[in-house]
């Protein structure tokens, strides 16, 4: 027995360095895994029958050894019954250091009997030294193969040329899942119940799963009536094959197993396509292609989950045995480095699509995009230009999965990641009538994400005359932001007018007869990308303005709601939106977006930005003494239109039109049945609207005759960021004299404040006035030396002045900051190319397109950079992928007849407009539905919005 105990020790070192080194899932290492508890275990009683011996015949390094070799043992027979989930890590190390350390020095001892520096006390401290130092060269080298090889082999990474047609995207039009970009390892097929067994996930982790089960993700597929509508009309429209472009993210059960080849009015009640997003769905995604979206990932199947999920209760419990006492392998399988380190590049793979021809029968066009306006922002830590920064930078999971108090196995200090993944959708929960999720979501998103402020108040303009605003730069059915540059045209306001703000701060006198503007200010506070994001066609976004007078009347009521508020919005309201057209100028409202050929207008408001809205608000004679003006943000998931649709909708046989893969001209009537639609209850849901920010002034009223007040702003430092706001909000709108005019209050306020002095520049640069330009944006500089924005629009100004290798220089200051911003870098490779530096210019673009591959302008600039070097092969390939990027300008053609028959929505594509009262009915002014309201503003609420300087 005693010869014995070497060989098991041996075998313990041997099968530990393996198992630390290579974690792996497969049956190979999970037997090595069993041996080396059942070897240690068998170990632990034989050192228990000769340590006695041990400790009384050896040196006294000897015994030093073989006393840390039993402590170490001791410590694995806890852990064989603990297992080694992260809690017990502490544990494990210990045992992994006494067991080393102590095998080290009785080898030691063991060399010197066999005559190596034998005698000495001295020579006895010399080998062991040398045998610790190798052990824990080995020990280095262990982590490292278990570690770092592991972190960097896992990471996601662009690729340098993005495909040429979508038919280079995943496996290609013969693949499976195309259009979808979605790939399998081996180019198989995976069974249905893999996706479908979260349940065995909830022996480890019920808190996890009990949050998942309510979840968005949960109800993805076809137990979610409004995209079951959509996917079904997609279907019978177009076929079931475009329709794999949406299943890559939504459908996995359906899918990957090859069921989505069947109709899907076919299978709809089958438990495949009931599944949704399952824990093995993201969980098992290996590889992330790109950040370019589109479903652009790997999937895995790993065979041993088949032992996760058996019903065989001794397999179950031996492989829940196993992944306790070492979870290494089951953590690498389902929880990728890129899950932590890279959230939002992980989670763009879903969260950012593109159409093209094999999906819409016409050609390239950008979907929704939650990740590029995040990546190029300041909440990603990652944008130079931003106008606010948070105290640090945020990926997705510390908004949409906040830490959550939870014993599960794999929590770090009592707390995981919440899978409910609360965000914006309030359907889903008011349809499955799960209060509780309903509750989470709107405290989400009345959490004081943005703010309303009623901010500004000035004489009435002549009426506006809406034009044909030029959108034709559009390729896009999203909002573009600070990750690519538009140029802002200035607007029709010739002149600033005297205004009175802050209304709270004034308390402004109004009279009787007289027409007023009131500007409103929506301020993005805590929101890593466009507002609104996801799906921006389906659902309604407005800002609700009403006046109401000391006598009880409406004066003044936009974005009223129909049918008590259970009806359509006003038309006439002020939305933030896609609206888009097809092919016959017809709306896109029932999530048809292959049928998108145009885009009449896109409101969205970035990351750290703001919107200023215009109301014309006309006094009435028999106003009483006071007004009260009520803002409110509203939202409501999914728009009216189409959740009577998704739940009711058919063609009406009374209007019959055509129906091709590129319009619909057919009318609806919201007749059809409701049984057995995806809902708890067979009835349409009435969905809830939630104010997401609200603000509230009093005006007073004086008699016509009386004299007219005059314009009075109040400077208080505390309001900064609110005069901040109202400028940035003119300025994305175009109203450049308007911004500056505000953002000199900012300087007014503070003059050591560089902001103030960067956005003056900013919309001095727009402008075209450089010279004041230069002056404001050298104050900023003085101030912050350092700043990256001052310095980008500094250099804009020198680019102006012909100062190239000046302007190159500021630009490099910035990148010195932000590496990855990628105007900062298209406009530093401009430069060099208008150098005649290509292969410099060319270096830099291609940086960009590590940031995103689809970059409109980088590859506009690598194509004339290859042509001045005269790689005309590197050329063509760019411009093929400049020209599958660019907007089609002639589309802007079929808004025209939309817009003349819906002139709101023409009123509302003018990049500066204002929003009338609609008619003020008995019915309409006496009704008002409150939806759940937020918390007011105040003037400390406003000014403490965490913004850096």
């Amino acid at each position: 027995m005693r010869r014995g105990l070497p060989g098991l020790l041996l075998f313990l070192f041997i099968s530990a360095v393996y198992l630390y080194s290579f974690p792996q899932s497969n049956v190979f290492y999970a037997a090595i895994v069993l041996l080396h508890a059942v070897a240690g275990a068998v170990a632990v009683v034989l050192l228990a029958v000769f340590l006695v011996r041990f400790l009384r015949d050896g040196s006294m390094a000897s015994r030093l050894g073989w006393s840390l070799v039993a402590a170490g043992s001791i410590v694995g027979v806890i852990l064989i019954k603990t297992g080694t989930p992260r809690v017990q890590w502490n544990l494990l190390y210990l045992h992994i250091l006494l067991s080393l350390a102590g095998l080290g020095i009785v080898f030691a001892e063991w060399a010197g009997r066999r005559g190596r520096l034998r005698q000495g006390i001295g020579n006895s401290i010399i080998r062991c030294a040398i045998c610790l130092l190798v052990l824990a060269g080995l020990g280095a080298g262990a982590r490292y193969l278990r570690e770092s090889r592991w972190r960097n082999q896992a990471r996601i990474e662009n690729p340098s040329m993005p495909p040429a047609t979508m038919n280079g995207e995943g496996d290609g039009p013969d693949g499976p899942f195309f259009p979808s970009s979605a790939q399998v390892q081996g180019g198989q097929k995976i069974p249905s119940k893999f996706f479908m067994e979260s349940d065995s996930c909830k022996r480890c982790h019920e808190d996890i799963y009990n949050q998942w089960f309510s979840s968005a993700h949960h109800f993805s597929s076809f137990n979610n009536q409004w995209y079951r509508k959509s996917i079904e009309y997609m279907q019978d429209t177009i076929g079931t094959k475009p329709s794999k472009w949406c299943g890559g993210c939504h459908d996995p059960a359906v899918l990957y197993s090859g069921l989505m080849d069947t109709p899907i009015k076919q299978i709809v009640h089958r438990p495949e396509a009931q599944a949704g997003l399952g824990c093995m769905m993201c969980h098992s995604i290996a590889d992330v292609k790109s950040s370019m979206g589109q479903g652009d990932f790997y999937l895995e199947y790993p065979k041993l989950h088949e032992l996760a999920a058996t019903k065989n209760p001794i397999a179950r419990g031996l492989h829940d045995f196993l992944v306790k006492l070492n979870p290494e392998p089951h953590r690498r399988v389902f929880l990728k480095p890129f899950m932590r380190d890279q959230t939002a590049e992980f989670c763009s793979s879903c969260h950012k699509v593109h159409l093209d021809i094999p999906v819409n029968h016409y050609r390239w066009i950008r979907g929704f995009n939650e990740y590029d306006n995040w990546q190029a922002s300041g909440v990603s830590g990652q944008g130079a230009r931003s106008f606010y920064y948070p105290a640090k930078p945020s990926q997705c999971a510390d908004c949409h999965m906040p830490l959550t108090r939870s014993s599960d196995q794999g929590n770090i200090g009592g707390v995981v990641h919440s899978h409910r993944f609360p965000a914006a959708n309030t359907a889903l929960p008011t349809a499955n009538e799960d209060a509780e999720q309903l509750k989470i979501t709107e405290d989400f998103l009345k959490s004081g994400i943005l703010s309303v402020d009623i901010f500004a108040l000035s004489p009435a303009r002549a009426p506006l005359k809406p034009g044909v605003a030029n959108q034709s730069d559009l390729s896009t059915t999203f909002a573009v932001g600070e990750e690519a540059e538009t140029k802002i045209a200035p607007g029709e306001e010739a002149e600033v007018l005297p205004f009175t703000a802050p209304l709270n701060r004034v308390q402004p006198t109004v009279r009787r007869g007289d027409t007023v503007r009131v500007d409103v200010v929506v301020r993005t506070k805590k929101i890593g990308h466009f507002f609104p994001g996801g799906t921006v066609d389906a659902y309604e976004t407005w800002l609700e303005l009403k006046g109401t007078g000391d006598k009880g009347q409406t004066i003044f009521w936009s974005g009223s709601v129909d049918d008590n508020g259970k009806g359509p919005v006003e038309k006439g309201a002020h939305f933030y939106r896609s609206l888009q057209v097809d092919a016959h100028g017809n709306g896109i409202n029932k999530r048809n977006a292959w049928a998108t050929r145009a885009v009449v207008y896109v409101h969205l408001i970035p990351p750290g930005a703001a919107d200023t809205v215009h109301f014309r608000v006309h006094i009435p004679e028999d106003a009483g003494d006071k007004i009260t003006l009520h803002a409110r943000l509203c939202y409501r998931k999914f728009a009216w239109w189409n959740t009577q649709f998704s739940f009711a909708g058919v063609p009406d046989p009374n209007q019959p039109g055509d129906v091709t893969p590129d319009y619909d001209d057919r009318k609806f009537a919201f007749a059809g049945s409701l049984k057995g639609v995806s809902a708890k209850e067979e009835r349409i849901p009435d969905l809830p609207i939630v104010a997401l920010a609200e603000d509230e002034v009093t005006l007073n009223v004086a008699p016509h005759n009386a004299p007219v007040q005059e314009a009075k702003t109040v400077l208080q430092a505390d309001d900064w960021q609110r005069w901040n706001d109202y400028g940035i909000g003119l300025l994305l709108q175009g109203d450049l004299k308007g911004a500056q005019a505000a953002f000199e209050k900012v300087t007014a306020i503070d003059p050591k404040n560089p902001d103030g002095w960067v956005n003056i520049g900013r919309a001095a640069v727009q402008e075209g006035d450089m010279d004041r330009a230069r002056t404001v944006l050298a104050r900023a500089l003085s101030l912050n030396p350092d700043l990256a924005r001052a310095h980008f629009f500094y250099a804009k100004v020198l680019r102006s002045d012909g100062r190239y290798d000046d302007a190159a220089d500021h630009l490099r200051k910035v990148l010195a900051q932000y590496p990855r911003d990628r105007v900062a870098l298209n406009d530093l490779g401009r430069i060099l190319f208008l150098q005649r530096k290509y292969a410099d210019a060319v270096n830099v673009l291609q940086s960009v397109l590590a940031v995103d591959p689809e970059d409109l302008q980088a590859h506009y600039n690598l194509m004339l950079c290859y042509k001045g070097l005269g790689d005309e092969k590197q050329a063509h390939e760019h411009e093929l992928r400049y020209l599958r990027f660019k907007a089609d300008e002639a589309s802007q053609a079929i808004t025209g007849p939309y817009r003349q028959l819906n002139p709101e929505d023409n009123n509302e594509r003018q990049a500066i407009h204002e929003h009338v009262s609609a008619p003020l009915t008995s019915d309409r002014a006496d009704t008002y539905r409150r939806p759940v309201p937020a918390e007011r503003n105040s003037s400390n609420q406003r000014a403490s919005a965490g913004a850096s300087r």
